[in-house]
């Protein structure tokens, strides 16, 4: 954070999100494609911080930072749109710490501009509810709702169709995200997509759906990141309770039991595999 801002008078993590499963049922005519997937959150992420300023300004920090545009950010956006419906323009000046890879499959950007969102929402004395926030975050991108709540939820349509989904302990387990550090275009995944519908998401418990199911991009994503073969044959070695590519790619995850087991699992990850980006946490 730069020291001329001074303190932040606020802050709100942008969770990493991770898809447990991801079926990808129908190419939309408008580029989207129809979906169903389940959405979990770790409480772990980016930062974003804000402080006083007649004006709205965004300033970026941290590792992945290097090539983030400060002027045309999806945080400057959402922070936009929500001065939009609400009034007017309103001034913040905003700074994002970027602990998340970028183009990685965990809803970095789309996890920004929700944090944006609430983080305003509170600085601004909106009084929005988490629901009308999310309704506000639907032309941001079809990843952007789910990330306003930042709940585990089964989304459809093209994402952003959210519903409870009941859980069965997923939320005691840790979760070790793995990213070779290779971007991802997710619009190139979704285009290498074979376009068979292999069915939808089975109905019940998280993690029993979880299991059940698949990620329908990770074949596609295979073929055009190989490094992301050596990555889940690492996390498979470390004996999780489950191990998949979360959205387009290119993080993988993996859960396991206890933060002991993650913890090893990670230090075996970067022995293994060498330059990579790690992250563990909690379910939200």
């Amino acid at each position: 954070m730069p020291a001329s801002l001074g303190r932040a008078a606020d802050s709100e993590t942008a969770c990493a999100k991770i898809n447990l499963a991801l079926h990808v049922r129908q190419r939309l005519p408008d580029g989207y494609h129809r979906i169903e997937t389940i959405f979990a959150f770790l409480d772990q992420g980016d930062e974003l911080s804000v402080h006083p300023g007649d004006d709205l300004k965004l300033t970026i920090g941290g590792r992945f930072a290097a090539g983030l545009d400060d002027k045309d950010n999806l945080v400057l956006q959402a922070a936009d749109r929500l001065a939009a419906v609400s009034g007017g323009q309103r001034g913040a000046h905003l700074h994002l710490e970027k602990r998340l890879p970028v183009a990685s499959g965990i809803g970095g950007g789309s996890a920004d501009a929700a944090a944006a969102l609430r983080l305003l929402n509170r600085f601004w004395e909106l009084d929005h509810s988490i629901a009308e926030l999310a309704e506000i975050a639907k032309p941001l991108g079809a990843d952007v709702p789910a990330c306003v709540a930042s709940q585990t939820c089964r989304g459809t349509g093209i994402g952003q169709d959210l519903a409870p989904v009941p859980d069965d302990g997923s939320r005691h387990h840790t979760a070790l995200l793995v990213n070779p550090l290779v971007p991802v275009s997710t619009a190139q995944i979704f285009a290498s997509w074979d376009g068979i519908d292999r069915g939808g998401l089975a109905d019940g418990q998280v993690l029993t759906v979880a299991l059940a199911g698949r990620n329908d991009l990770q074949k596609p994503a295979l073929a055009l990141v190989p490094i992301l073969t050596r990555v889940l044959n690492a996390l498979d070695r470390c004996d999780p309770v489950m191990a998949r590519m979360s959205g387009s790619g290119a993080t993988c995850f993996a859960l396991f039991d206890s933060a002991e087991a993650a913890d090893k699992a990670e230090q075996y990850c970067r022995s293994a595999l060498g330059d990579i980006w790690t992250m563990t946490g909690r379910f939200r």
